[in-house]
């Protein structure tokens, strides 16, 4: 990573630590969540980017966090964040486990329509069954807490989420830039030379799907403790869609360009949103517009032209 992508990854996080600062309550619910989109977008990018595994069932993982701890807080009535948390992960873990192990058995398109017949079954589940909230939703109960810090502040709130984007980013840099990140990049390459080399291809993928699915979950129990809700929606093949734009248009393989990918759709989502209720096409027009002119996406163009 060059000085001048620290740079402005290192600006970034202070301008976002800043934003409570302005004592805006519109403006630090909207950088809150553009936070948790680029830690959901990120979480992506570990498998779109370096390990070559195009997914379109991400988002069952985001509103499976966001699910279980609505069920551990309207179920159980437990609220505290070192209980809350640590089972949320564990229980996507396991989820991410299970459905790795049977959708890595496929590869190339049949992959991808794995992925989204596994969110589309979550999907359906959660819309159709009552004691879920159904098509409605469910409204937690008690948002997490830890001693003094109550996530039902909302500076509270983004103080915990600004602290996870900056670990997940440092957990997913560390990951990609050690001999584990070189060996997915080996498989995205070429898979057939690195399983001939003696490399177990099938155990690093599942690990990164794992991975890649736990801070995903982790992005939906964000979202669940700052709007205090969670509907069906986040687990959609929408959701997943949406995110994998985001990826793309961020530029893939880099960790900080989907992270750009989100910044830039959020404030096309505020802006365009004010002009004209189909701000989607919008969207598609500079999506169109990144692949045509950006081949890197907008990592690219802060890379520069020596990258």
């Amino acid at each position: 990573m060059s000085p001048r992508v620290r740079g402005a990854l290192a600006l970034g996080a202070v301008l976002f630590a800043l934003v409570p600062l302005t004592g805006d309550r519109f403006w630090l619910q909207f950088a809150a969540h553009v936070m948790i989109t680029c830690v959901f977008a990120a979480s992506l990018d570990l498998l779109v980017g370096y390990t070559g595994l195009v997914s379109l069932g991400h988002a069952a993982f985001f509103g499976l966090g966001a699910y279980l701890l609505a069920g551990l807080t309207n179920g159980l009535g437990w609220s505290q964040l070192w209980v809350t948390l640590p089972i949320t992960l564990a229980g996507v873990a396991l989820a991410a486990l299970a459905i790795g192990w049977l959708t890595l058995r496929t590869s190339g398109v049949y992959f991808v329509m794995v992925t989204l017949a596994f969110t589309e079954m979550l999907f359906h589940l959660f819309n159709e069954a009552p004691g879920l909230g159904g098509s409605d939703g469910l409204y937690l109960s008690a948002r997490p807490h830890l001693g003094p810090l109550d996530l039902k502040s909302p500076t509270a709130a983004y103080i915990a989420i600004w602290l996870c984007l900056v670990l997940a980013f440092l957990l997913l840099q560390r990951m990609t830039q050690a001999p584990f990140g070189r060996a997915l990049i080996g498989i995205r390459s070429n898979e057939t030379r690195m399983r001939t080399l003696g490399y177990a291809t099938g155990r690093y993928k599942l690990v990164a799907f794992v991975v890649a699915g736990v801070i995903a979950g982790l992005a939906g129990y964000l979202d669940a403790s700052l709007y205090g809700f969670v509907n069906p929606a986040m687990l959609g093949w929408r959701q997943s869609g949406l995110v994998l734009v985001i990826v793309l248009l961020g530029g893939k393989g880099t960790l900080y360009g989907p992270m750009l990918g989100a910044v830039l759709l959020a404030l096309l989502e505020h802006h365009a949103g004010r002009l004209t209720e189909h701000w989607n096409a919008i969207l598609g027009v500079v999506a169109i517009a990144a692949v045509l002119f950006l081949p890197s996406g907008l990592a690219g163009l802060l890379r520069g032209r020596r990258g």
